[in-house]
């Protein structure tokens, strides 16, 4: 059975059926081919997927990012990171790096940040006379911070599908982002000065006390929704929650950006992007159910252990097996499928559950910007207006500086895991 939900699964994935229809078609006929469950069972496995409160932190993260998008958030924290970094040379590449990075802590997803930051960095970097494929590159790239950097919809989802604490993986991405935020922007410096691009990048930047004051309520708001968490006062739900209600009221009452008429739309929005990660969800959830009963992940996991040498050899080998992955699959599914299987593995090679979910969010992550399926490609070459084959040149070097980070991560647990220790054990 399991060879046979695979090969549709896959078939469907090379006939560009949508993700969740062609996993969710594979599942069903696993259903009526090979075992004698009456088919209620394929609802009944999707209700108790989604019946699970922290999957409801999910929509609501993704509607307090277009709140602040639509309510003038991301543009006063481009003038607040600009202020900072923008007087150098190379200073607005660097400028979109570190807005990402902040926008990542509000947001909780990198197709969110891609609109939100490039509506206002692509077009400010190509009138300082950068190339707009490299514009549109840095800036998918730069928003894979989004799911890194906590709150991280990927990390609850490989929390609820491996039973590992939400708030310690939330706060385990920040070494790892920062690292990759660091490595980027001194990518971008070296690469200006080579160039010769960004000379006047120092132009228009607000003094940073000016920046500061407008980008207040917006910096006030990672404190908000983290500090809750962190402090043990909300747990993430509730604090994707805080994040709307905070995002409404600074939108329509402090930055008087957002008006009565704007809700419709972005509320629809949100539901409609929601509506497809939980379809996703839900359709992996009943896909992976079925591989469960057949036993899969304890196979798969005594396989692994028995043919890999070591828990070294093993990361590398998970490494390069979920860069693949990810160029095909969808985040979300890849992670409902194969969490369980890969965790058990490690788990066995006495590997911190915490660290092994940071890895796999991060290297999905990668799947984000590479073709053919990088969902933060086509984001921003659409707001950017440029073919993704012309953000290839500029993309590849961005693609290395980020798996070599991922390597880094890899071997070195302490980027990962000091301040879950420091805060949780």
């Amino acid at each position: 059975m399991s060879s046979l939900m695979l090969t549709i699964m896959l078939v469907g994935f090379a006939a560009s059926i949508p993700v969740a229809i062609a996993i969710g078609l594979a599942a069903i006929a696993g259903i009526e081919l090979h075992t004698r469950f009456p088919m209620i069972v394929a609802p009944q496995q999707i209700f108790i997927a989604l019946d699970k409160f922290p999957l409801a932190a999910i929509p609501f993260f993704i509607l307090a990012g277009n709140l602040m998008d639509i309510g003038g958030i991301s543009r006063r924290l481009v003038e607040f990171a600009k202020s900072i970094v923008g007087g150098i040379q190379g200073g607005l590449p660097a400028t979109c790096i570190v807005t990402c990075m902040i926008f990542a802590a509000i947001s909780g997803s990198s197709v969110a940040t891609t609109f939100a930051i490039g509506a206002v960095m692509i077009p400010a970097l190509v009138k300082h006379g950068y190339p707009v494929a490299f514009a549109a590159a840095l800036q998918a790239t730069a928003a894979e911070l989004g799911v890194i950097i906590p709150p991280s919809i990927p990390m609850i989802l490989y929390g609820v599908t491996t039973q590992t604490s939400i708030p310690e993986l939330f706060i385990a991405g920040f070494g790892p982002g920062i690292l990759i935020a660091a490595a980027l922007i001194v990518t971008v410096l070296v690469w200006c000065r080579i160039k010769g691009w960004g000379k006047r990048d120092g132009e228009g930047r607000l003094p940073f006390l000016k920046a500061l004051r407008q980008a207040g309520w917006a910096l006030f708001m990672p404190v908000v929704v983290l500090g809750g968490i962190y402090g043990g006062i909300t747990t993430p739900t509730e604090a994707s929650v805080i994040a709307v209600i905070y995002a409404i009221i600074v939108g329509m009452f402090i930055h008087r950006e957002i008006r009565l008429a704007d809700l419709y739309p972005i509320f629809r929005r949100s539901v409609i992007s929601a509506s497809v990660i939980m379809f996703i969800i839900a359709c992996a959830a009943l896909f992976s159910y079925l591989l469960n009963r057949q036993g899969v992940p304890d196979a798969a996991a005594e396989w692994l252990v028995r043919n890999f040498d070591g828990a070294g050899i093993y990361l590398l080998g998970v490494n390069l097996f979920l860069f693949v992955v990810g160029m095909f699959v969808e985040t979300s599914a890849s992670i409902i499928v194969l969490a369980p299987i890969l965790s058990d593995a490690a788990h066995r090679f006495g590997i911190d559950q915490v660290h092994f979910g940071t890895i796999m969010v991060v290297n999905l992550a990668l799947g984000m910007i590479t073709p053919p399926f990088g969902v933060n490609l086509f984001a921003a070459a659409q707001v950017a207006g440029v073919g993704i084959e012309q953000m290839m040149r500029y993309l590849v070097i961005f693609i290395a500086v980020v798996f070599a980070c991922l390597m880094v991560i890899t071997y070195l647990p302490a980027i990962t895991l000091v301040l879950p220790h420091l805060v949780f054990r």
